[in-house]
């Protein structure tokens, strides 16, 4: 009986030879005894024998949030992925975002980049320094300004005070800019 030589059955099998050599090499092959190959026989071998994971057109089903993100940094890169997300475009979607980690880790040792709550502590604690100085002004100088103008040092502490606590609560209302 006369079997597929290995190009035939690349074709029969949608591969490449390449790939049938492997299998001829692995064992997946049913093999006649003039050295060809049974097809149906094969065919057999190589369903039950090759990882569906490894295989063309494996169509493994991928998170949304994956598919989201892929498109969100091809987005950002200025690749808009249309229609189905391709293996291209999530390697191209992986390569931006190594390149922008690296970027920023390259920053960050650099000293251009700093730890964000370490600030936004830093700004927090230099207010709150600025609010309590404030708050004491009046106290610290209603005597010397009493003198110079020649009033009662309780009253215009009174007055300062009152002044001072006005305008910090001014101060502490949000101001939000939208750029």
């Amino acid at each position: 009986m006369q079997g597929l030589s290995e190009r035939q059955y690349a074709a029969h099998r949608g591969v490449s030879r390449g790939a049938v050599q492997k299998a001829r090499t692995s064992g997946r092959l049913a093999l006649h005894a003039d050295g060809s190959i049974d097809a149906a026989g094969s065919d057999a071998r190589w369903s039950s024998s090759t990882d569906p994971a490894m295989a063309r057109g494996n169509t493994k089903s991928v998170p949304a949030t994956a598919i989201a993100g892929v498109r969100d940094t091809l987005a950002e890169a200025g690749q808009a992925a249309a229609g189905a997300t391709t293996f291209m475009q999530a390697r191209t979607a992986n390569e931006v975002l190594k390149a922008q980690e690296r970027r920023v880790r390259l920053q960050k040792m650099k000293g251009e980049l700093i730890d964000r709550a370490r600030v936004v502590g830093q700004v927090f604690a230099l207010a709150r320094t600025e609010r309590d100085a404030w708050a004491q002004w009046p106290a610290r100088v209603a005597g010397l300004m009493a003198a110079d103008l020649g009033v009662e040092a309780g009253l215009l502490r009174r007055v300062l005070e009152n002044h001072v606590r006005q305008h910090l609560a001014t101060l502490a209302e949000p101001r939000l800019t939208v750029d």
